[in-house]
């Protein structure tokens, strides 16, 4: 496979492909030593990313934009289409972990990241990279590319285990772009939180004080800078208070005569952000009462949210605010290519702090901020095609002024 596009087999657009653009459906296969198998169907040592490219059927480039999410699933993203439709060729990489976190170690998405492009660059021939970080995917893109340009790899996960991954297979890319994104999965999580839960083998007993949907609760929106400053306190210790007892599990397990056993559990109440029901936190065009997974209410106890269910190790890596690693804030200092920075007035995920707060990491000056007035999360509802289009034409933009691709 290269950069030339194909011809007759694309002549007309398949569903959820733009018109005039291919999707070709691929596996990057690898092998890896890992002291510990975490995916269902794995093989073992083989690890095996699905992956889309969707590209323009008649314009060549050597320049790709590679999504990649640690939970994956977004290929066929309105922004993902939208930049295809307008000249891109775009690259929508899943993770090893696609559609299930309970198990997800970020070092191993670092791994799947560096291999998908490592692929794109060798076997495809695209010789420019642009990281295109979406949600999630944006602290993983910042976290990855500081660790490319560090150039040291990776040696061990955030639970100690060891893992190596070869710098030569992590290259760097040539721009980034932060579409929609927050600062990291640790830290958003433990700004969603339910601080209210004391006793983790007892998650119905909650404090009605700290309990945001207990009517009982005399703390009401408009919320007090005291009880934000206290709740968000609570948080921070309910998250440091399951990273201990997860850390003494696994001391208990690895000092056993089985030492590469895990252990699954349940994280209950993980959807009670404040924001959510008062919109004089981080005023925003958000909607009141809900979040980007409906009704904060309903999904704070609900089988979708975040590490509702886990492991030790995955918790340590992935959710633990004092020990997982990926973290755009932190890696921005490291960063050294052109980054854009795109958000939505009305993310009813990815609040305004966050955006500014990505923004502000970087410490260069060849880096661009624009927010779209007005789009949610997805770009859904009755404006969502000009608020896709005008995310488009900025990054158009960016594109040009950085890298010359038009």
């Amino acid at each position: 496979m290269n950069t030339q596009p194909g011809s007759d087999q694309s002549a007309q657009p398949t569903p959820g492909t733009p018109r005039g653009c291919e999707r070709l459906a691929y596996a990057v296969g690898f092998t890896e030593d890992a002291t510990y198998s975490d995916v269902y169907g794995g093989g073992g040592a083989v690890v095996g990313l699905d992956c889309h490219l969707i590209r323009p059927v008649d314009r060549p480039s050597d320049t790709l934009i590679v999504f990649m999410h640690p939970v994956g699933g977004g290929m066929y993203l309105p922004m993902v289409r939208g930049l295809a439709a307008a000249g891109h060729h775009v690259l929508w990489a899943n993770s090893r972990y696609r559609g299930a976190d309970y198990a997800l170690i970020m070092e191993k998405v670092a791994c799947d990241l560096g291999e998908a492009i490592t692929d794109a660059k060798e076997r495809m021939g695209y010789s420019r990279i642009v990281l295109a970080g979406w949600s999630g995917g944006g602290s993983l893109s910042m976290w990855y590319q500081a660790l490319a340009e560090a150039g040291t790899g990776i040696s061990d996960t955030a639970a100690g285990d060891s893992y190596v991954i070869d710098p030569a297979r992590m290259p760097a890319a040539d721009a980034i772009m932060m579409l929609a994104a927050h600062v990291s999965r640790h830290q958003i999580f433990t700004e969603w939180i339910d601080p209210s839960i004391h006793d983790e083998s007892r998650p119905d007993v909650r404090d009605p004080a700290l309990n945001l949907y207990d009517p009982s609760n005399p703390n009401q929106p408009p919320y007090s800078a005291d009880f934000l400053a206290t709740f968000a306190t609570a948080q921070v210790a309910r998250n440091r208070r399951i990273t201990a007892w997860v850390k003494e599990k696994l001391a208990t397990i690895r000092a056993s005569d089985s030492p590469h056993r895990e252990f699954a559990f349940t994280v209950h109440g993980t959807m009670a952000d404040p924001r959510w029901l008062d919109p004089t936190i981080e005023p925003s065009e958000r909607a009141v009462g809900r979040c980007y997974l409906g009704d904060p209410k309903v999904v704070n106890d609900g089988p979708i949210g975040l590490a509702r269910f886990c492991t030790l190790r995955s918790w340590l890596s992935q959710w633990s605010y004092d020990d997982a690693r990926c973290d755009a804030v932190a890696s921005g200092p490291k960063i050294s290519i052109p980054i854009l920075v795109v958000g939505n007035s009305a993310d009813d995920a990815c609040t305004p702090s966050h955006t500014h707060r990505l923004f502000e990491a970087i410490t260069h000056d060849r880096k661009r901020l624009h927010i779209v007035q007005g789009a949610t999360h997805y770009y859904t509802g009755p404006d969502a095609r000009a608020h896709l289009q005008e995310a488009v034409d900025v990054i158009d933009c960016f594109l040009i002024d950085h890298l010359g691709v038009s």
